[in-house]
């Protein structure tokens, strides 16, 4: 990390204090960190506020291949960040005595009808914007799998399986597995629709197609992380595990497990 000292910083002012904002930016500087205005600039983009803080840093510089990304929290609740504004007296240990390490974190990629892919780091999920249940066509590569009938399907990775994945009971993955995993939302099951009704674990070399039928729901909508997509009139989304990672930079001693128990247990 020696050579990366060109910071990107993303926060919403009335989020986040500005006297802790300077402090930590002085704290920067005194360490040979320099602030660019441009993300093309550089090297290391960091986010203050909560996971939603970050997620939005992530889609606003475009899941930057060649940078590493930091979250610092600002009093709000956060399963990536390390940091914490209010203790920056433990980031400049941290500094000190080298308990920094980059992981790389899996990601999603995600088409729509052929259209350019765009990246998720937590989850994308396809739902019915109306009170009425959809039907999806389920392929794992060249498989048509199910016939989905219900409210909707959630696609995570696994850093995104402890958020809206957990909450529709679908396992917990140790993020050093390139995978995905899909989670039904209120399917139903009867004589003429049939799904797996459990989470299902696919592997980083696995690709989801996922066939919206239409049938007179025309009002499909998808989260890609925390921002809501139309996809009215869509047909046919891909997803897969990215080429592509996340470079974070993380404690040592403060792992996915140690958040999941301390989150959790």
């Amino acid at each position: 990390m020696t050579d990366r000292k060109n910071v990107y910083l993303h926060y919403v002012e009335s989020d986040a204090s500005p006297e802790k904002v300077d402090q930590l930016l002085a704290l920067g500087k005194q360490y040979g960190f320099s602030l660019v205005d441009n993300v093309e600039e550089a090297n290391i983009i960091a986010s203050i506020g909560g996971d939603g803080a970050f997620l939005q840093s992530l889609r606003r510089t475009d899941f930057q291949e060649d940078c590493l990304y930091l979250s610092i929290n600002d009093s709000h609740l956060g399963f990536y960040a390390d940091f914490d504004l209010d203790e920056l007296d433990k980031v400049e240990e941290a500094m000190k005595t080298g308990m920094i390490e980059v992981l790389r974190y899996p990601i999603l990629e995600v088409s729509v009808d052929g259209q350019k892919p765009f990246f998720c780091l937590n989850e994308c999920s396809i739902r019915s914007n109306v009170i009425k249940t959809f039907v999806v066509d389920v392929h794992i590569d060249d498989l048509h799998f199910e016939t989905f009938r219900g409210d909707g399907l959630v696609i995570s990775t696994p850093t995104g399986s402890t958020a809206y994945n957990r909450s529709l009971k679908g396992a917990v993955v140790d993020p050093r597995l390139a995978a995905m995993q899909l989670t039904e939302i209120a399917s139903i099951n009867n004589n003429a629709y049939r799904t797996l009704g459990s989470p299902l674990l696919l592997s980083g070399d696995r690709e989801l197609i996922l066939n919206v039928v239409q049938d007179g729901n025309d009002y499909p909508i998808m989260g890609a992380d925390n921002e809501a997509l139309s996809i009215r009139h869509s047909k046919e989304i891909r997803i897969k595990v990215s080429d592509r990672e996340v470079k974070m930079l993380k404690l040592k001693d403060n792992t996915f497990l140690h958040k999941v128990k301390r989150s959790f247990l």
